[in-house]
């Protein structure tokens, strides 16, 4: 069974879990949990994952749930819709219930300061998960990928698509110019922030010496942030886009944040006329299934993997070590600093994806199967 089949029979149980602690249930009924402290119990793992649109949070709380459980520890685990007060309360609920460590996927980090301060209070340690956790201390560790890094790399394929760089980054000389439009994440997500930070970091410089143009003039990160990662909101802004600033010239190159951004963008210019013959270079992130097929098909130019069989691992490590009085592994002290304070992390890395190692990474590593690739969904 693929990892992606694996997370949508996962899901899909979770998620009637999740009915049932709405109404006040909770994922296991009230005999699942123990208090925590209670050493002669089995140890409870409360798992809040934003939300399960995106193939990214199934595949995320499949892996955790699945490694905790073979780890030996039950587990609560809720999707909060993308909605802030239903995940305020799903986490309300886990504390109350007696949780003894949270692995929290925010979807506003800035949100859970009293559910965080309650967490505290009862002696549950915290662990950010993906998405950095803001404006508290009571945050304990934080498990994502190094994401201003994912940014760079975003950029970097970017201008090798254009044929800026070449395959090892060295400048090919090439001066463009090439119209680019920049489609960024959600602003109340952190780690958006960074990708755009770190992509901008790269292609800023092509944009001040005009091998790069934005002709809609949109680069500041509040201009081109789009709220909950939304595809269709990528896609209205790429036809108004299009409308405004498209008429007569074409669009070279798309720097988004996320597949789903990207897959808005495409789907704007196909309406638009445009074809695999002047389709622009596309960027994403997060390797889902509808955007490898496009990959594969030459619609999109490239995304970044970030492999949550990986993030998985170390967010149950990490829990883990907890659970049993110790500390998990760090290996970045400096770079996420919440506001309150700086919250020791693990930095995974993550890879480039594009037509000529997409089989490699993605199909050989056991991820995905190639049908599935091609046809776009989980088998």
């Amino acid at each position: 069974m693929s990892m992606k089949k694996w997370a949508g029979v996962a899901a899909a149980a979770v998620f009637t879990l999740a009915l049932g602690a709405c109404s006040g249930e909770g994922a296991g009924g009230d005999d699942a949990t123990t208090p925590a402290g209670d050493d002669s119990a089995t140890k409870v793992v409360g798992v809040a994952m934003p939300e399960q649109t995106l193939e990214r949070w199934q595949a995320d709380a499949a892996a955790v749930q699945d490694g905790l459980t073979e780890a030996g520890y039950e587990v609560e685990l809720q999707f909060a819709g993308n909605d802030i007060p239903t995940q305020q309360e799903q986490i309300d609920q886990m504390i109350t219930k007696g949780v003894d460590v949270l692995i929290v996927a925010s979807i506003d980090g800035a949100s859970l300061s009293t559910q965080l301060d309650a967490a505290a209070s009862a002696n549950i340690p915290v662990i950010a998960y993906d998405r950095l956790i803001t404006g508290t201390e009571n945050v304990d560790f934080y498990v994502t990928f190094d994401n201003f890094n994912v940014g760079v790399q975003q950029g970097t394929s970017l201008l090798q698509g254009l044929g800026i760089l070449d395959d090892s980054g060295a400048d090919t000389g090439e001066k463009g110019p090439f119209n680019i439009e920049i489609f960024a994440g959600s602003p109340d997500d952190n780690n958006a922030t960074f990708f755009y930070n770190g992509a901008m970091s790269v292609v800023q410089p092509y944009i001040d010496n005009g091998t790069l143009v934005v002709k809609s003039g949109q680069t500041d990160f509040g201009q081109v942030a789009t709220q909950g990662w939304d595809q269709a909101r990528a896609q209205s802004r790429m036809d108004d886009l299009v409308t405004s600033s498209y008429q007569s010239d074409k669009v070279h190159g798309i720097l988004a944040s996320n597949d789903a951004l990207g897959r808005g963008a495409i789907t704007s210019l196909q309406s638009a006329g445009y074809t695999l013959d002047d389709i622009p270079v596309v960027t994403g992130q997060d390797a889902e299934l509808a955007s490898t097929k496009w990959i594969n098909e030459g619609w999109q130019y490239s995304t970044i993997f970030k492999d949550t069989r990986k993030l998985a691992v170390q967010a149950v490590d990490s829990a883990k070590a907890l659970l049993e009085g110790g500390q998990p592994e760090v290996n970045d002290t400096e770079t996420y600093d919440n506001g309150v304070k700086v919250v020791p992390s693990f930095l995974l890395e993550s890879d480039v994806v594009t037509s000529d190692n997409l089989t490699e990474l993605l199909v050989d590593s056991g991820y995905y199967t190639q049908s599935e690739i091609d046809s776009g969904t989980s088998e």
